[in-house]
């Protein structure tokens, strides 16, 4: 079983932000990622999670320092459970660009070398860190799940491949189709070679035309994120919800951008979305 190690902790809404490090056996190397407990979880109970996956160049503190949402979690009684966005550590694979390699694992497992060693997101997050965090801090079990950008995609591919594991699943402006999008096209090509086969496992738009049952939905997208024409393909997403038995809601959030700015205005939805599904 892996050690958790805390590494600090601030008092924040009554509840606690704290950070852990252990050895991540699924990525071969030390990582770091941060828990928001909510005040009745430090009074004893077993509280509900909601897992949040952040987007490219991102660490596990962005969330947690820019979105404001501790004060809404800790009202609800919701742990938040935030990763770090790829391996780390001098051993670990890099490249120069910020979309490929540190801080931008796309949450897959990788295939193609170097990357094979280290870059297994996919495993880390949904088997060894749900493992760790619900034997080791005081959780209920009930999970949803959350992200922006590649964090959103993340997300939206999680929640679709391991249905029993989450209760809803939310995004922000995600990487909804990366099959179809540069981004995408860069990541999979790298890390799980040309095959295109191989890539509709980590393509949300691919496993919804392929029948994967959906949780309850929620996805906002800013209206005015000059990533949306190229790489977001929200049109995409929309079109393919509507054709699936999707309980979905996808908003376009007119004069919002990619920024923390545009997920600190609507964190409040998503946590209070959650929270009615993971009290049911």
């Amino acid at each position: 079983m892996t050690t958790l190690k805390q590494v600090s902790s601030v008092r924040c809404f009554d509840g606690e932000q704290r950070r852990y490090e252990h050895q991540a056996s699924t990525l071969d190397c030390i990582m770091q990622f941060s828990v928001f407990l909510p005040p009745q979880a430090l009074d004893g109970d077993h509280v509900p999670a909601v897992l949040w996956l952040s987007g490219l160049t991102c660490t596990d503190e962005n969330f947690s320092s820019k979105a404001g949402a501790q004060r809404i979690a800790a009202e609800l009684g919701l742990a938040l459970i935030i990763p770090d966005t790829s391996p780390r550590g001098d051993d670990v694979a890099d490249d120069d660009a910020y979309d490929f390699g540190k801080g931008a694992g796309f949450y897959v497992n990788a295939t193609e070398q170097p990357w094979a060693k280290h870059y297994q997101m996919y495993d880390y997050i949904t088997k060894e860190l749900l493992d760790v965090v619900h034997s080791e801090l005081p959780l209920n079990g009930k999970l949803s799940i959350s992200g922006h950008s590649m964090g959103g995609h993340g997300a939206l591919i999680m929640a679709l491949r391991e249905k029993e594991r989450f209760v809803s699943v939310s995004a922000f402006a995600p990487i909804a189709h990366p099959s179809a999008c540069p981004w995408g096209l860069k990541a999979f090509s790298g890390y799980l070679g040309e095959d295109r086969a191989t890539w509709q496992q980590y393509d949300a738009v691919a496993l919804l035309r392929d029948g994967h049952d959906c949780p309850p939905l929620l996805v906002d997208q800013g209206g005015a994120d000059n990533f949306l024409a190229e790489q977001l393909n929200f049109s995409v997403l929309e079109e393919t919800v509507a054709k699936q038995d999707v309980l979905a809601q996808l908003r376009l959030q007119d004069g919002y951008d990619h920024s923390y700015y545009f997920i600190a205005s609507f964190i409040e939805d998503h946590l209070r979305f959650h929270h009615s599904y993971l009290t049911r």
